[in-house]
């Protein structure tokens, strides 16, 4: 008889019963198996990790930037100097104003060892030239935080843009000299300006440029030595709390790290409300000035367009890793089952001696779990020290931001490691109580199948005796090989978008410039004084002045009418700058029918937003709900930008701009002999490729890690499989080396039909594969630039991504091909049925 002390004995020697000593034996002998998913989910893991760590840190440092260095609420440009009266006077409207007077120099960058003479030609420059917006050293407004180096004491050192000189390779040290050889000075430091977080040369460009152009401070010893005339008389502001209490807005209210005007990311100001701001300041600012420029901030892309696009990638990072997190799972899962099936009589034994099922699937779920643990803590680790750092970078290679400081995301921690380690545990779970539900004496006999057995599936006879003996590997291991699928898929994605982007980017560059309309596109900038509503006369008269000054002797300049409005948003599609064009009659730039009733669009508009003649398209005021309907008439082949051709007189009624009014030239040779202060963008090749140059710069380096990991999984998923099917069949490959089989015949009848498997999954992913592509990177396209970039792909990259897979299986193939050759000849008298 068993009393309640012996009950309780014989259950806590059972707890410590010979299952919990198997652990640590089954590591070892599937210490390959645990060791690359261990890897892949730490590389995985810390990744995912260090991004959300990165995004959030860099998130939180930008936001904070508007207060700590005192950003702008906006600025403008005048033709010359204010006076000290009308100063004053525009102070009187509720602003404070500061000097942010620059200079624009062409110039070259000196290396320090070359010694003089050596020159280090900017990437993307035949020449060598970029551009530098010079600034005198800021105390006030806009200040600069210091990245390496110091800032600029002596009148010939210069403080660069960190960015811009680490796309160009420019340390402390090197020297700069302008393209004409008047000023040279020594790089003394990099630095971030606060108003300069994208380089953006102007703020009409659709695309920012670090590679030719750049932003720098000089002492103020050394700004004096420009000539005056050089001199861009721009002019920042800050709204005073007064003026701001006006619109109903308290200062004191607004939190701590967010600027007093930054709208949509948690100030206490509306957009529309600082538009109503900003327009009531620009309305007596213009009857003191004559503008060149006005930029309230709301609308400057050198600022605003960091803040849009971060942590816009964060959903997209988060379901990569659970997509790789499931695949592992499932892996797990296979490879478990495997062991099942290895381990049957064992586990008979032990359901027939007492241990309940449960108990087992603790048992087996065990190793799992404390490797997923252990990889997620590492993972963690070095996503918050190696991984964060490297993510960080990514963000600094685009963009020129401050220092910032490692901020505890719990959201990371939670998405990285309880979300993972919950999926693993379920997936696992479930199939380990599927194939755990079997009797005792079914796994004794190592009958593991559900219901009858079956007969092996007919062959017929004049099939080669290998051939069909592959076959019946493959038909054994279809659960494996569809995991193997689902991981072929996945990685192929990844791979083509990695392979993909910059060949598209580098295809785009090529391409764009064959169907330019004209070499240049000058887009003129009316005076604000030009559109004074309260002072017409005077506005006529400045209308009238502006109308002639930009007369041009240019032979085959052809006069242009242009308006701006923006998309509707709609869903992640959150909407973009159109410029409308209006046509002169038998226009030799713009081959396509006009008409009255209708529109024409570029292709790059028909191509991103799917449309075609005969539908509808709704355009709307930037901040007005004004809208104006068209109906498209045809599509003109143009992928550089979205664009409206209408008729010019049509153009002109709609938006009431005047019979006669133009406000660009289309021309195949430079235009120069207009003043440069009513030119507000120039359209030509350079500028096109802008944005496809950008992202190469910003996304190569990530492509490429794209690519290893693609290639990675590869390999895992490759060699667990693989394996799986060795071990499972190994008392076979036993009894085939004792009938004589010698390594490599017995190698060709496992690892071939593998081999055909990647094959035919390769080839028949490529299609789905590229469908997919397509539809994310329209999907990118649409929620994370303006503009449009046509997808193609070249043949050469379906030939990578087959000599890729095919080429990692190789490598499995050779790494199993020793372990057929381990595999003993005793091991076919083991665990007989």
């Amino acid at each position: 008889m068993v009393t309640g002390n012996n009950a309780r004995s014989a259950k806590t020697s059972r707890t410590r019963s010979p299952l919990g000593k198997r652990h640590l034996r089954e590591l070892k002998g599937d210490f390959g198996k645990y060791l690359v998913i261990f890897l892949l989910l730490v590389l995985s893991i810390s990744e995912v990790s260090g991004f959300l760590v990165a995004d959030n840190s860099m998130i939180a440092a930008y936001e904070e930037s508007f207060d700590k260095y005192h950003v702008e609420d906006g600025d403008f440009t005048v033709e010359r100097p204010l006076t000290l009266g009308q100063k004053e006077r525009i102070e009187q409207l509720g602003v404070t104003l500061y000097e942010l007077f620059s200079v624009d120099v062409a110039a070259r960058f000196l290396k320090s060892e070359g010694g003089a003479g050596q020159t280090e030609a900017s990437e993307g420059s035949e020449e060598g030239d970029v551009t530098i917006r010079v600034f005198r050293t800021r105390d006030e407004v806009n200040l600069a935080c210091l990245m390496s180096g110091r800032l600029p004491e002596a009148e010939d050192e210069i403080a660069l843009d960190r960015m811009f000189a680490d796309n160009n390779k420019v340390a402390p040290g090197d020297r700069v000299r302008t393209a004409d050889g008047d000023r040279e000075w020594t790089v003394s430091g990099l630095v971030a300006l606060s108003d300069y977080s994208t380089m953006f040369e102007s703020n009409s460009d659709s695309m920012f440029d670090s590679l030719q152009f750049g932003v720098a401070v000089v002492s103020d010893e050394g700004f004096e030595k420009f000539y005056q005339s050089s001199l861009t008389s721009r002019y920042a502001w800050k709204y005073t709390d007064e003026l701001l209490r006006q619109y109903g807005v308290d200062p004191d209210e607004i939190g701590e790290g967010t600027s007093e005007l930054e709208f949509g990311r948690g100030g206490q100001i509306e957009e529309s409300l600082e538009k109503k701001i900003s327009d009531d300041f620009l309305k007596g600012l213009v009857r003191e000035v004559k503008l060149r420029e006005y930029i309230p901030r709301y609308l400057n892309q050198a600022i605003q367009f960091t803040g849009e696009d971060m942590g816009s990638d964060k959903a997209a990072m988060e379901v990569f890793l659970y997509i790789i997190i499931a695949i592992l799972a499932f892996v797990f899962a296979v490879t478990t089952a495997g062991t099942i099936q290895k381990e049957a009589n064992v586990i008979g034994t032990l359901r027939a001696t007492g241990y309940t099922r449960h108990e087992l699937i603790r048992h087996y779920m065990a190793l799992p779990i404390l490797v997923s643990l252990i990889a997620a803590l590492i993972g963690n680790i070095l996503g918050y020290t190696v991984m964060k750092d490297v993510n960080a970078g990514l963000y600094y290679n685009s963009y020129s931001l401050p220092t910032y400081e490692t901020l505890w995301n719990q959201q990371a921690f939670i998405r990285t490691t309880l979300i993972p380690i919950v999926l693993i545990l379920v997936i696992n779970y479930l199939i380990l109580r599927n194939k755990l539900s079997l009797s005792p004496l079914q796994f004794l006999r190592r009958d593991l199948r559900r219901g009858k057995r079956g007969g092996a599936l007919p062959l017929p006879r004049h099939i080669p005796f290998f051939t069909r003996f592959r076959i019946r590997v493959i038909l054994q291991n279809l659960p494996g090989y569809l995991v193997l699928l689902v991981g072929i898929l996945f990685a192929n994605v990844l791979l083509m978008f990695g392979l993909l982007f910059p060949a598209l980017i580098h295809h785009y560059q090529e391409t764009v410039g064959e169907g330019l309309l004209a070499n240049y596109q000058y887009i003129l900038q009316l005076p604000s004084g030009a559109v004074d509503e309260d002072h017409k006369v005077r506005s006529m008269l400045e209308l009238v002045r502006f109308m002639k000054a930009v007369e041009t002797d240019t032979p085959g300049a052809e006069k242009f009418s242009a308006y701006s409005l923006r998309t509707i948003p709609n869903g992640s599609y959150g909407g973009e700058e159109v410029l409308l064009y209006g046509i002169a009659q038998d226009s030799k730039y713009i081959r396509a029918e006009l008409s009255d009733e209708g529109a024409v669009l570029s292709s790059a508009y028909a191509d991103k937003l799917h449309l075609g003649a005969g539908d509808e398209i709704v355009l709307k005021e930037s901040y007005e709900d004004k809208e104006y309907r068209f109906t498209v008439t045809g599509v003109l082949p143009y992928d550089a930008a979205l664009c409206v051709f209408l008729p010019q007189d049509v153009l002109n009624e709609t938006f009431e701009l005047g019979d006669d009014t133009f406000t660009g030239y289309f021309s195949n040779e430079p235009i120069t002999d207009i003043d440069e202060r009513y030119v507000g963008q120039v359209i030509d090749l350079d500028a096109v490729t802008k944005i496809s140059r950008q992202l190469d710069k910003s996304m190569g380096e990530m492509m490429s890690v794209v690519d290893l990991f693609a290639v990675i999984l590869f390999l895992v998923l490759m060699y667990l499989l693989t394996k799986t099917i060795i071990e499972k069949n190994a008392q076979a490959i036993s009894m085939a080396k004792i009938l004589g089989y010698r390594n490599g015949e017995i190698a060709r009848l496992y690892l071939i039909p593998t081999a055909v498997m990647v094959i035919v999954f390769e080839v028949l992913s490529l299609q789905l594969v590229t469908a997919v592509i397509r539809l994310l990177f329209e999907m990118i396209i649409m929620s994370e630039m303006t503009g449009w970039i046509p997808f193609w792909i070249g043949n050469n990259i379906y030939g990578t991504m087959l000599a890729m897979g095919i080429g990692s299986y190789l490598v499995v193939m050779a790494a199993e091909y020793l372990r057929i050759r381990r595999v003993p000849m005793d091991e076919a008298l083991k665990n007989q049925e």
